[in-house]
């Protein structure tokens, strides 16, 4: 058995696709023969996050502690070295594929109440290949009878074919960034504009290390370029995404280390299950659709 799970593979004229079982998730994405998706073997393990769907939160919660409905409660700290709970409970979940098309796979998994989210959410994540790409749209559902907390994020790395992302130019819509404590929880945001993380116009990255939400968005997606200008990545996304955490991933395995840049568009903010920013609460039998994608192509 791969350790992904089963292989769903969609086609569409010069695009191909790979989703697999373990997490839902995205695991190739190519165009034209060449790899726009920074993703993993058949015969690996996911690693790093890569094509995962962060839910029912995305990034961190401090101490995996927060209060809802005026009840404690405490989550497993999946990222122990911070003490945190990071990226939500359905990476390592098996999803089911309940719809199968040449162009279009569609992934399903219902959250059963556990400790530290003692609800009952539902997650479908449509997959589907077009003239504009790979789009993306992810409906949760409130299974349950009482309010729950939810939000989303993915977790795509780019390539443009560059050997390290040092020489790929990035291109990010944002007024601001969030700065965070050593353990990767928010402490505050601050403007963007002129400092070493200010990629309004597109730049090379350098061997600037990012790891960092930016809010305030500015526009719906952001790009990827190889330096001499023929290839690009973006990745776009709806106004219901108004967080974005660029990863240039340089705490990943040193294989892996700036091989690629993750884009992730998110719902809400770190830590927002103790803070409230940006979070959602969705009422029994409420549900709410979002929709990201990748599109690629020569820049113009």
């Amino acid at each position: 058995m791969n350790p992904s799970g089963a292989q769903y593979h969609m086609a569409a004229d010069d695009q191909e696709a790979t989703v697999v079982e373990v997490g839902g998730g995205l695991r190739t994405f190519t165009v034209a023969g060449e790899a726009v998706l920074d993703g993993y073997g058949v015969d690996e393990m996911c690693s790093g996050g890569r094509g995962q769907h962060l839910v029912p939160w995305p990034n961190r919660i401090g101490d995996g502690r927060y209060s809802f409905a005026g009840v404690d409660l405490q989550l497993p700290l999946s990222e122990p070295g911070r003490h945190n709970a990071i990226h939500g409970l359905v990476r390592w979940a098996n999803w089911a594929a309940t719809a199968e098309e040449a162009d279009r796979v569609v992934m399903e998994v219902v959250l059963h109440p556990q400790p530290g989210y003692p609800f009952t959410l539902g997650v479908a994540v449509e997959y589907r290949l077009g003239p504009g790409g790979l789009s993306v749209a992810t409906t949760a559902t409130n299974l349950g009878d009482r309010p729950c907390p939810y939000g989303a994020g993915v977790h795509p790395y780019l390539t443009v074919g560059t050997d390290l992302v040092d020489d790929a130019v990035l291109q990010v819509p944002a007024a601001s960034r969030l700065e965070a404590d050593d353990r990767g929880i928010p402490t505050g945001s601050v403007p963007v504009a002129g400092t070493p993380e200010d990629f309004d116009v597109a730049r090379p990255i350098g061997d600037l290390v990012l790891d960092t939400a930016y809010t305030d968005l500015t526009g719906n997606e952001a790009v990827l370029g190889s330096p001499d200008g023929l290839r690009r990545a973006t990745v776009w996304w709806d106004a219901s995404y108004r967080w974005l955490m660029v990863f240039t991933g340089d705490t990943l395995d040193p294989a892996r280390r700036r091989r690629g840049v993750a884009l992730e568009p998110m719902t809400c903010a770190p830590n927002a299950f103790v803070t409230g920013d940006g979070l959602r609460v969705l009422q029994p039998e409420e549900s709410w659709t979002t929709t990201w994608g990748i599109a690629a192509g020569p820049r113009h």
